[in-house]
C-alpha cells in the first residue's frame, strides 16, 4: 500500500487528488504545521531530510519526494494516461514543459514567501522580500494563463496540470485574483474542483472554500 504523508491544503493535496482519480490503494498520514512544529520536522526528516510534503513511501519502503516525479510515477504505477499523456501522445512535451515550470518556479515562492525569515534577517527585509517573491509570484501565473488551453490547460484533454492548477489557484494570490487576471486558469480550477471523482479530496482539504 502506497502512504502519502501530507497535511491537508498544502501541496501534498496534489499527489493525493491523483492517488484518488487512478483508485491506488493508499493512505494517508497527516502531519502537523510544519513552519510552526519542530516536533513534525524532527520527525519527517528521517523519511524526507528536507521535511517537506507530499512525501510518498511506496509499497517496498522506498521513498519519494518532488511531486512532478511523484506525478509520473504514479501514471506508471496506474498504467494510465489519463492525467499523463504517454509517450507519442503529442500533448506530452507540452505537459512536461508546464509541469516541471510550475513545480520548479510557480511554487518555490511558496517556499521562499511563507516563512521569509528562514532566508533574510530583519522584519522590514522580509517585508520586502516576501512582497518581491509574490509579485514575482504573479508574474509567472500571467505567463501561464497566456499558455492555458480551455476547458483544461492542455485543451480537449484533462491532465494532472488541472490538478495542480485546482489546489495552487486557492492559494496566494488567492481565487479572486485569478478571476480578475487570469480568467481561463480560474475557468479551470472551477472545471477541475467540480470533478465527481475529486469531491473528497478538495473537500478534506479545503473544508471551507
Amino acid at each position: 500500500m502506497l502512504k502519502l504523508i501530507g497535511r491537508p491544503g498544502w501541496g501534498s493535496v496534489m499527489v493525493e487528488a491523483q492517488l484518488a482519480w487512478y483508485g491506488l490503494d493508499y493512505t494517508v498520514e497527516d502531519v502537523d504545521d510544519l513552519f510552526k512544529s519542530a516536533e513534525a520536522r524532527a520527525g519527517l526528516q528521517p523519511v524526507n531530510p528536507l521535511a517537506q510534503i507530499p512525501t510518498l513511501v511506496l509499497p517496498d519502503g522506498a521513498v519519494m519526494t518532488e511531486s512532478a516525479a511523484i506525478t509520473l510515477h504514479l501514471a506508471d504505477v496506474a498504467a494510465s494516461s489519463a492525467l499523463v499523456p504517454a509517450p507519442g501522445e503529442h500533448e506530452r512535451p507540452r505537459f512536461l514543459r508546464w509541469l516541471i515550470f510550475i513545480v520548479a518556479n510557480i511554487y518555490p515562492t511558496f517556499t521562499f514567501a511563507d516563512d521569509p525569515a528562514r532566508f533574510v534577517p530583519g522584519e522590514e527585509a522580509q517585508k520586502g522580500f516576501r512582497a518581491n517573491v509574490d509579485d514575482y509570484g504573479r508574474r509567472l501565473w500571467s505567463i501561464v494563463e497566456g499558455e492555458a488551453g480551455q476547458p483544461w490547460f492542455l485543451g480537449g484533454r484533462l491532465s494532472a496540470l488541472d490538478v495542480y492548477i485546482c489546489a495552487m489557484t486557492r492559494w496566494r494570490p488567492r481565487s479572486q485574483w485569478f478571476a480578475a487576471n487570469a480568467p481561463r486558469l480560474a475557468a479551470i480550477a472551477a472545471a477541475a474542483d467540480a470533478l465527481p471523482q475529486l469531491q473528497s479530496v478538495w473537500n478534506r482539504n479545503f473544508p471551507a472554500s
